[in-house]
């Protein structure tokens, strides 16, 4: 049975989805705050984390961001915002998933088992770091072991984990147009799920990576905007 962790500092919440889950047949632990999270997280294997953004203390997009920094465990945020913004910063911070309350129960539990399909099935495929350790291109590297991008003269450029995710579905797939559905579900977010704000969320992080990777972020040759199609990387690349 999965294991959840549900991340939620209201106790009617937590109540609620851990009756309704575990009628479903999933184990349910669940947490008020950063410091209970992550203790539960080193007393069991959680398999999938339900996050509120609008926690005490810590907000859940920082609690996010620290599980990223060592754990890929997959999440799903929950917020009462509607504002497209927030769902970029929880993009940003590795979110999997991002569901607005109120909620439909139904429609979470088909969130959590779509997360936890992709999270499954990308487990059981060589990973990116197995099969090519480094991209180069242009005057760059991006080192997938180490999920760093580094210039010609091995300089560091920092890139958040939305910037690196997206990045490398460009570098996987050169001089191919790529609409912003193809780039979600390249980041294994599964676009389906997605609403219409979420096309602003990949063009906000593409503008982002023109102003690291460009000469001229205004005028940009890298990652060229296609009319009507979507984006395309030009650069030519290899691995070794």
């Amino acid at each position: 049975m999965p294991h959840l962790l549900i991340v939620d500092d209201d106790k009617d919440i937590r109540s609620l989805l851990t009756e309704f889950f575990q009628k479903h047949t999933h184990t349910v632990t669940v947490a008020e705050d950063g410091a209970t999270m992550f203790a539960a997280l080193e007393e069991h294997a959680i398999d999938l984390v339900i996050l509120d953004v609008m926690l005490r203390g810590e907000d859940g997009f920082t609690l996010c961001q620290k599980l990223r920094a060592r754990s890929r465990i997959p999440v799903i945020m929950l917020t009462a915002v509607t504002d497209y913004t927030d769902r970029v910063v929880g993009l940003e911070v590795g979110a999997d998933d991002y569901v607005i309350k109120p909620f439909d129960q139904r429609e979470l539990l088909a969130r959590v088992k779509a997360v936890l399909r992709r999270t499954s099935e990308a487990a059981a495929r060589p990973s990116p770091e197995e099969t090519r350790p480094r991209l180069f291109f242009g005057k760059w590297c991006l080192d997938l072991a180490r999920r760093e991008l580094l210039s010609e003269n091995d300089t560091l450029v920092f890139l958040t984990g939305g910037e690196f995710d997206l990045l490398l579905a460009f570098a996987e797939r050169p001089r191919q147009i790529l609409t912003r559905d193809q780039l979600l579900d390249a980041r294994g977010l599964g676009y389906a799920t997605y609403d219409a704000p979420y096309d602003r969320a990949v063009d906000v992080l593409v503008s982002r990576l023109r102003r690291k990777l460009e000469d001229d972020p205004k005028d940009p040759s890298i990652i060229r905007t296609i009319r009507n199609g979507g984006y395309m990387f030009t650069l030519k690349v290899t691995s070794r």
